[in-house]
């Protein structure tokens, strides 16, 4: 059976594959993601889980797989990172009040023994409840949003701000477990 390896050292996907039931070991990527804006956001996000997936292959014997991911929000036209402080990240939470937006996940699995990357691009739907400056402030005080993409954990204490999601929970987690699984499948891997 080949190695499967999550190039992520994202708890949450982690927590996801083992969810699963899926053997795995991680390594963690040092691909940098940079966002190209002459680029659609699916190209963006294939590249980047691509990139992140090549980084760790590179590294590795010949009979593994690799899964590499990147989650990013979007809301209108801006792409939502992590926030990188307390002020960000209030911002951020601040242009999510009351209105849609969209969780992109790029994927990107590896057959490093014939070379062959495939791609994906999960896009979920969520809505958020009008916020106030106390709930907004409240939550960033919890440390829970910095190393979140739209500042904010699905799974977490942001739960209570969601009025509606559109699509895959787990997209929204960081990681679709349906649309990976799919692909792994292309590469004759079971999950059960």
């Amino acid at each position: 059976m080949k190695k499967i390896i999550l190039a992520s050292g994202s708890p949450r996907r982690k927590a996801l594959l083992e969810q699963a039931g899926l053997s795995f070991s991680v390594v963690v990527s040092n691909y940098k993601e940079v966002y190209d804006n002459d680029k659609t956001v699916d190209d963006n996000m294939r590249i980047i889980a691509a990139g992140k997936a090549w980084d760790v292959a590179d590294r590795q014997e010949k009979d593994c797989v690799v899964i590499g991911a990147d989650t990013i929000v979007c809301v209108g036209d801006e792409i939502l990172g992590k926030p990188k402080d307390a002020a960000h990240a209030i911002k951020m939470l601040k242009k999510l009040s009351g209105r849609e937006h969209f969780v992109y996940t790029g994927l990107a699995v590896i057959e490093k023994c014939s070379g062959i990357c495939r791609t994906h691009v999960e896009r979920t739907g969520v809505t958020f409840k009008r916020l106030d400056e106390g709930e907004i402030t409240a939550y960033v005080e919890t440390g829970e949003p910095f190393d979140k993409a739209g500042a904010y954990a699905v799974q977490g204490k942001g739960a209570v701000f969601i009025k509606n999601i559109s699509g895959d929970y787990n997209n929204v987690v960081g990681l679709p477990l349906y649309g990976l699984f799919c692909m792994l499948k292309r590469f004759n891997i079971k999950i059960m």
